[in-house]
């Protein structure tokens, strides 16, 4: 692949547009591609994440996600792309349709199974040693939560760090003792790929750890503001970066009313998007089932009380 660059800053994770059929709305996609890269501090986008519906959308049209994406921004940041298989010829098929869609990156997700019956100590390093050598572009460890058997020891993150695709960590332990110990463990022995926190949860609390930037469903919300708190703790203006935070927060609990992001958070994130007017439809695929209007009203009052719609 081309040289190994550290990617910081922000990288939105973005919802996708559906028309009234359930198929991607491309027109919708492009405008909201197009704004959230439009906002200073934002470096890559992501598409195929957990807030893109990655696992309801088939793989013909995870490409074309990507497709429509890499097209939008031609080359003016990366288009980064979830990958998630239960094999690994499956998972080396997305990543090479990734690349011949015009990805720059991958963000490799464990396979599922794991989950459930957790994982040999030796397949999670191989298991991207053999996608890694499958492909020219780079890729973005996804790591799950600690409370999950999925989630890799240190020591594995360190072996995955010496994979030359291997530019970045997106950390979710959701456990800021491990987090930490990672962290570090990152910094001090591989300080040539990025840490990105995807704690959408408590974003100021883990990008002060010292950590590169951001990789979060929330900033396809609100891109401006995950900027200002990632260039503010960049700058360790811990005063300023507790004013951003705090409106974030607000923001935050006016649409997710949560803590970890949630089955439903990508939903009520687009139903927030689609009242400010940023998106054609809320529409999710099952099995996701619609928001009750109880519901709606309730994202509409929290829209309200923060000042983002009018009454």
């Amino acid at each position: 692949m081309k040289n190994k660059a550290k990617w910081s800053g922000v990288f939105p994770a973005v919802l996708i547009p559906f028309t009234d059929d359930y198929t991607i709305d491309e027109a919708a996609f492009r405008k909201l591609v197009s704004w959230v890269a439009s906002h200073k501090g934002i470096n890559g986008i992501v598409v195929n994440g957990h807030t893109g519906e990655i696992m309801t959308l088939l793989p013909e049209e995870r490409a074309e996600a990507v497709r429509i994406a890499a097209d939008e921004l031609k080359g003016r940041i990366p288009v980064i792309s979830g990958v998630s298989a239960e094999g690994t010829i499956e998972a080396i098929q997305h990543a090479q349709a990734v690349e011949k869609a015009g990805g720059e990156g991958i963000l490799l997700m464990p396979p599922h199974s794991w989950l459930r019956f957790g994982m040999q100590p030796e397949s999670p390093v191989q298991f991207f040693k053999d996608v890694a050598a499958a492909i020219n572009i780079a890729i973005v460890v996804h790591q799950y939560p600690t409370w999950t058997k999925t989630s890799y020891k240190t020591n594995q993150l360190l072996q995955m760090a010496e994979i030359p695709n291997v530019v970045s960590f997106k950390v979710g332990q959701r456990d800021m003792a491990q987090y930490e110990v990672d962290v570090r463990a990152l910094k001090k022995h591989a300080p040539e790929v990025s840490i990105l926190t995807c704690h959408d949860e408590y974003l100021l609390p883990t990008l002060i750890q010292g950590i590169d930037g951001a990789l979060v469903g929330f900033g396809c919300f609100v891109p401006d503001l995950i900027a200002q708190l990632v260039e503010a703790v960049k700058h360790k203006d811990l005063v300023a970066a507790n004013e951003v935070y705090d409106r974030i927060f607000e923001l935050k609990h006016a649409v997710y009313k949560m803590d970890e992001p949630s089955s439903t958070s990508h939903l009520r994130m687009k139903e927030a998007m689609y009242q400010r007017g940023l998106i054609s439809s809320s529409l999710a695929r099952r099995p996701v089932l619609p928001l009750t209007q109880q519901e709606k009203e309730e994202i509409r009052q929290g829209l309200l009380k923060v000042g983002l719609i009018n009454g």
